[in-house]
């Protein structure tokens, strides 16, 4: 009588640990900036989104079937904000790490969900510290693969800790499954063909902002057409180039390519050369073009509309406050001719717009009630709207949006969507939901540097990326860094490029 051999059962483990912030926003975060899934809720969470998460999982599934176990443990989604307090972050950091503990032995491989641009008051890099930490628990034997934002800053305490690695290709961010997915594809090769993975990077003193980085248009696309070509060879198992996020002053901090080959180092020096030549010598154009605040309202009284104005300098989903009401009062202060619509971060404004109700007005000033280096505007309010809605799903991301008690305000031409909480403005959502449609109003201010283009840039006559005070200015000379390594263009605009390659090989 013949036996059937015992099916192997592929075990595999999956978390994450996600936020990105601002060196430069000075007020720091907590533990409630975070939402948390815990065990099946992160699966329950990624069904149906586009999602890293959902990536991964439909990856393994088509590739063990019913001969996989995942096990989900923890993931902790954070809202960009200011550094992280290190007390909260050490909170995150055991509740991250403690479920490993259970599953020690017991599993096959590990994929973990990241950004790469946090930071806390006190660690420099959190994510390289999971990393090593989870590496301590679960042994060297149990590939670790991950992924990761471009906008990510990659260490090398987190390359001697992971076998595999997957980073967005677009700009602005719509791959989050497909990330997933490839992320995926590198730990079915370790698991199934014995692949043994070899990273290279070249870190470039360069840090980058701007329109030319949109993939669609940008001469950024270039880099990232060419990574894709690069993961179609057989010996390579994934590639990218991270453009970090220049806000998170951190030693790391810089432009990089990367490149993970089946075992052919040769192969991965290669490609993340040519990579860093051709993103060196494009960094002169991949910078902020802008236009001066009083250009950009001067400019915009006179225009028939729709105009969008770009506040990338206030923009939540990079770290900033989100509490500049600069150029408002800059429309305000010209007596702009046409109406407005635009949105900040006062919990005060909130509050006193909930106390009185609707259609009742007062006089305070707006704006301001965070960052320092913001003036309120102070004017007669007209309470248009409140509200006290959570869990927003947003316009195309994955992400969930709880600016906690919002109100509408209203002053002559001017409506301001006042909300409690700090919140991400890549889309429409909190206008949405507020009642408020872009398309009603002459001039949307959106707190961004970019946004899809259904959601602005295709209706509107123009754009103008306003250059703005704030923790996340694409004029990046600005802002003050102290941490990354210097020189460093473009705030040395004679920093000099002598490529070497950096390789990681586990064992």
């Amino acid at each position: 009588m013949a036996f059937e051999r015992e099916k192997k059962i592929m075990r595999i483990l999956m978390g994450g640990c996600n936020q990105e912030i601002s060196t430069f926003n000075p007020v720091p975060c907590e533990y409630d900036f975070f939402d948390f899934l815990r065990g099946e809720e992160i699966r329950d969470a990624a069904m149906g989104n586009n999602s890293s998460y959902a990536g991964a999982i439909a990856e393994l599934e088509t590739a063990f079937g019913d001969d996989l176990d995942l096990i989900f443990t923890y993931d902790a989604e954070g809202a960009a904000a200011g550094p992280l307090e290190h007390s909260a972050f050490l909170r995150i950091a055991e509740e991250f790490l403690e479920p490993l503990k259970d599953h020690v032995g017991k599993i096959d491989g590990v994929y973990f969900s990241m950004h790469g641009a946090m930071g806390t008051t006190k660690e420099l890099d959190p994510e390289g510290y999971l990393l090593e930490e989870a590496r301590k628990i679960i042994g060297e034997e149990v590939p670790i693969v991950i992924s990761m934002d471009l906008h990510g800053i990659l260490t090398a305490k987190m390359l001697d800790n992971i076998n595999g690695l997957a980073a967005y290709h677009t700009y602005p961010h719509v791959d989050f499954e497909d990330t997933g997915r490839r992320a995926a594809k590198s730990l079915i090769r370790i698991l199934n063909d014995g692949a043994k993975p070899v990273a290279a990077r070249v870190r470039i003193p360069t840090l980058v902002r701007g329109n030319e980085l949109i993939t669609e248009t940008g001469a950024f696309g270039a880099q990232m057409r060419y990574s894709k070509e690069l993961e179609k060879h057989p010996e390579v198992m994934s590639a990218g180039m991270f453009i970090c996020n220049p806000f998170t002053d951190v030693p790391e901090l810089c432009c990089q390519p990367f490149v993970f080959t089946d075992n052919n180092q040769q192969l991965a020096e290669e490609a993340v050369l040519k990579q860093a030549a051709d993103f060196w010598s494009n960094r002169h154009i991949m910078q902020g073009q802008f236009t001066s605040l009083e250009g950009s309202v001067k400019r915009g009284s006179a225009m028939t509309g729709p105009l969008a104005f770009y506040d990338a300098a206030d923009a939540p989903s990079s770290g900033a406050s989100g509490d500049s009401i600069e150029i408002a009062a800059a429309m305000v202060k010209a007596n702009y001719p046409h109406t407005v619509l635009t949105s900040v971060v006062d919990p005060t404004a909130v509050s006193k717009a909930h106390e009185l109700g609707v259609g009742e007005t007062f006089t305070m000033g707006i704006g301001g009630a965070l960052d320092p280096r913001f003036q309120p505007l102070k004017l007669d309010w007209t309470i248009k709207s409140i509200a006290d809605h959570s869990n927003l799903k947003m316009e195309t991301w994955k992400f969930r949006l709880n600016p906690g008690p919002t109100a509408v305000l209203v002053s002559g031409n001017l409506t301001v969507v006042a909300m409690t909480k700090s919140q991400m403005m890549v889309d429409r959502t909190i206008f949405f939901d507020n009642g408020c449609d872009p398309k009603d109003y002459h001039s949307t201010i959106i707190k961004t540097p970019h946004a899809e283009p259904a959601f602005f840039d295709d209706w509107v006559e123009a754009k103008f990326n306003v250059d703005a005070i704030g923790s996340t200015s694409a004029n990046l000379p600005t802002l003050g860094h102290t941490i990354c390594a210097r020189p460093m263009y473009p705030m040395e605009q004679d920093a000099e490029f002598s490529p070497r390659t950096e390789v990681f090989r586990r064992s």
